[in-house]
């Protein structure tokens, strides 16, 4: 795990975009993330380092390093986060924040909040913030219990389908100290910042649906029933729905006064995600199929179709 107390270049821009200050610096969201845009390429400008790149201190209007840690990260209660094409994707954390006793984490213009990145910590190929900062309630005088949530919105483009699978966290904090973003004489000196990063995060996937129709519909018994079906999962470059092909997928069947389903045998998915096998029709019941999910893509079950068998 590593530290960088800096304020980042392109991505970093992103990040403090993300969280609103509270008090003086509450403006809309718009206004907001140029102010933050601004004091980042200044910080950029003044300290001739280059994105995720850590300064020393408060040399030249860079900002200082904050003396802030986070610890205890829980994302999402561990469960993956899955992502569809349209809805909002709020998903809650819960972290420790450690401070010195020279940091003011009452103060109106301190803020602090998680978020996701995917690949490198010094340069994410993705990142993924909260629409607000997080809440924190002091148990010590210099340890706080925080809480807050990362939105996602898929069909405003923030994910790449190459964006799924394995992520992780991490913690910002900045103390503008009476300091106005959107100023142009703001002395970036007086603002510290940490971020923190290395953090577990449970994957981000692609949301997944399963389809079943077992047919002919009654049938006699010792007859053959045809099983079709479909594994999709979500586009999130198109915002649709789209055959996930070439994976193992379980037919599987319970009698009708039975909660319990058995595997039939495994059918792979076609080059459009379709489904289709035999078997034989014995007894009354349900036949669904199963897919077991991967790193990019969850878990996901049809729901069973009857089958009367004369």
């Amino acid at each position: 795990m590593r530290i960088r107390a800096t304020v980042a270049a392109v991505s970093g821009a992103l990040a403090l975009s993300a969280f609103v200050v509270p008090g003086a610096h509450a403006a809309d969201s718009s206004s907001y993330r140029a102010d933050v845009a601004k004091v980042q390429e200044a910080a950029r400008a003044a300290s001739g380092k280059t994105p995720y790149t850590g300064s020393t201190g408060a040399v030249d209007g860079v900002p200082y390093d904050l003396n802030v840690s986070f610890s205890n990260f829980k994302v999402n209660g561990g469960k993956a986060i899955t992502v569809g094409v349209s809805n909002h994707v709020t998903v809650p954390v819960t972290y420790t924040l450690t401070h010195g006793a020279d940091v003011d984490i009452t103060a109106d213009d301190f803020l602090n909040g998680p978020y996701l990145y995917k690949g490198s910590f010094d340069e994410p190929a993705n990142t993924l913030f909260g629409n607000a900062p997080g809440t924190c309630s002091a148990t010590s005088a210099t340890a706080a219990s925080c809480k807050a949530v990362i939105d996602i919105y898929p069909a405003e483009g923030e994910l790449l389908n190459s964006d799924a699978g394995a992520w992780k966290a991490a913690g910002l904090a900045i103390a503008y100290n009476g300091e106005d973003p959107s100023s142009e004489d703001i002395d970036l000196s007086k603002v510290g910042v940490a971020d923190q990063g290395g953090f577990t995060s449970p994957n981000v996937q692609r949301y997944s649906k399963l389809t079943v129709n077992a047919s002919p519909e009654p049938v006699k018994k010792g007859r053959t029933v045809t099983v079709t079906g479909k594994l999709s999962r979500a586009n999130w470059e198109d915002n649709a729905y789209h055959g996930y092909t070439g994976q193992s997928v379980q037919l599987q069947f319970r009698k009708k006064n039975s909660d319990t389903y058995t595997t039939l045998k495994t059918v792979k998915t076609d080059g459009t995600g379709n489904l289709k096998t035999t078997t034989t029709a014995t007894v009354d019941g349900y036949f669904r199929y199963s897919f077991a999910g991967t790193s990019t893509t969850p878990a996901v079950k049809a729901t069973g179709d009857y089958v009367d068998v004369q």
